[in-house]
């Protein structure tokens, strides 16, 4: 099995230098050590930078990893109010490097990844927030017909469209007998809303998928689409409320706890109005159901990661097997949100 950890920097330069214009090899390449889905790394090369994500090798569940659809995409929102990073390339040929793969411009951009936002003045980290809510806001603005996205998701109820799929996922990757975890998968199966909404939906949006430029508030980039599709784009909405649920700090990169107000960071109610009003919405209502379904999809994904660091196939195993013992926080969480 070829490791995660490491690159056939050899054979990556060859295959990019007929596929892509203007790419000189050879290449030196480094692995982010942040995520835990398709490692990606950043190539050196003589003629510049570039971003290499691919899916893990190994036994994988079932539409996971899907580096496709990632490069779609954000191919198709190049010319959106939707900043993303250019795309280059994509390999689908496994033998390559022994799984697909995606070659794409590297952002010069500082990332975030502790959403109390330390070291820079309450007026940036209020416009900072501010941006998310109008990026956000953009991405389920998007027409999926004029980009060419309509069919890039399955049409239907897309929440029960998604609490069955990750009921499978979770059930495929289960290590341990949860009754929150079994509780909530029942409430929200009774508890589904009307479909109203057919969006864009990024499906992991929080600041630490973001590139914001080196000064200023502005967003460069928004990153890691495996999870998007078309679907409800209070998902996203929800989720991002989840990750704030979070303690603070490297694992939980929430805010529980944090006075929101001293360091200019609004609060939930409030990024919801500003959300509301960026897209001309009323209110929403069912808000618990969206935030429950948060908390049940993370401890999905979460136990999924856990699972691949026991069968040795994690990108960053360390990290995952800490990640995997807050399943059962998740699970209470979401339980905790389903009842108001």
């Amino acid at each position: 099995m070829t490791d995660t950890q490491t690159l056939d920097t050899a054979a990556v330069a060859k295959w990019a230098e007929a596929n892509i214009d203007g790419f000189k090899g050879p290449i030196e390449a480094e692995k982010f050590n942040v995520g835990q889905s398709n490692p990606t790394f950043r190539l050196v090369t003589p003629t510049g930078p570039y971003v290499l994500r691919r899916k893990p090798p190994g036994q994988l569940l079932k539409s996971a990893h899907a580096v496709d659809r990632e490069f779609r995409v954000q191919s198709a929102l190049a010319d959106t109010d939707v900043p993303v990073a250019r795309m280059y390339a994509l390999c689908e040929d496994p033998e390559v490097i022994g799984s697909d793969f995606y070659i794409m411009e590297a952002v010069d951009g500082r990332n975030i990844d502790d959403p109390r936002i330390p070291d820079v003045s309450n007026e940036e980290r209020a416009a900072i927030y501010a941006e998310m809510c109008r990026v956000l806001a953009a991405i389920h603005s998007v027409d999926i017909e004029a980009v060419g996205l309509s069919d890039y998701g399955p049409p239907g109820n897309y929440f029960e469209r998604q609490v069955g799929r990750w009921t499978k996922q979770y059930r495929a990757s289960e290590t341990e007998d949860i009754p929150a975890m079994n509780a909530l998968i029942d409430w929200l199966g009774a508890n589904i809303p009307e479909e109203n909404q057919r969006r864009l939906v990024h499906g992991d949006y929080r600041i630490d998928n973001m590139l914001f430029e080196k000064t200023g508030s502005r967003c460069a980039a928004v990153l890691d689409w495996e999870l998007s599709t078309i679907g409800h784009p209070y998902a996203d909405l929800a989720s991002l409320l989840m990750q704030w649920q979070m303690p603070p700090g490297a694992e939980g990169r929430g805010l529980e706890g944090v006075d929101r107000a001293s360091l200019g960071i609004p609060s939930d109610e409030a990024f919801v109005e500003m959300y509301c009003k960026a897209r001309d919405l009323p209110g929403i209502d069912n808000l618990n159901f969206y935030v429950a379904f948060a908390f049940f999809r993370m401890a999905g994904i979460i136990q999924g990661v856990y699972k691949r660091a026991l069968d040795g196939n994690a990108s960053n195993p360390e990290r995952a097997i800490r990640l995997g013992k807050a399943v059962p926080s998740f699970a209470q969480k979401g339980m905790e949100a389903a009842n108001g």
